[in-house]
């Protein structure tokens, strides 16, 4: 395991539930955008900050409860606005996920800020409209301690044709990010 991940435990499937945090910047780009599915939803947790923004959640499911995205029947027969997912990074899953949620609907995915510049994710990039970084991330509630690395949001969209907008970094009020604001957000 690389250095900069030996502090935290590796959890299966990559699964790491999504605060609230990350998701906010998300909120500026949902105009339009009235259902959603989340086909790695872990606890449920970006569904839920995702529908306090507006958009309805028609279809939530993930590898824990037995479905597979890849092979989900029902994600690939959903006539959705988007799919809004913190995806698992081990690549060979990853790179399949990139070739099929884009086909269904526009979708955001929550990956490590320098994937694009990474070699395999090249040919994925003509379709990425749009890039919101959002810096480190606190993925364990019970540390106060941020990640070593910064993340994004990545649309995806097969339809895209036109370059990639890199958007700036906001910034939230910390009122906004507190466990009482979380749990409004519930």
């Amino acid at each position: 395991m690389p250095k900069q991940y030996k502090k935290f435990p590796r959890n299966k499937h990559d699964e790491y539930n999504t605060p609230l945090e990350p998701a906010l910047p998300l909120r500026a780009f949902l105009s339009g955008v009235r259902t959603f599915a989340e086909p790695c939803c872990s606890n449920g947790q970006l569904v839920e900050h995702v529908e306090s923004f507006g958009p309805l959640c028609i279809h939530s499911d993930d590898i824990r409860y037995g479905t597979d995205a890849l092979t989900d029947p029902v994600l690939r027969a959903l006539i959705v606005d988007a799919i809004i997912t913190n995806p698992p990074y081990t690549w060979s899953i990853l790179k399949q996920m990139l070739g099929l949620f884009p086909t269904i609907a526009p979708t955001w995915m929550l990956l490590e800020a320098d994937f694009k510049y990474l070699e395999h994710a090249m040919p994925y990039m003509p379709m990425c409209s749009d890039v919101v970084p959002i810096g480190q991330i606190r993925w364990f509630a019970d540390t106060k301690h941020k990640s070593f690395k910064r993340y994004a949001w990545y649309r995806f969209d097969v339809r895209n044709t036109q370059l990639t907008i890199f958007h700036p970094r906001q910034k939230f009020p910390k009122a906004l990010v507190a466990p009482a604001a979380v749990a409004k957000a519930a």
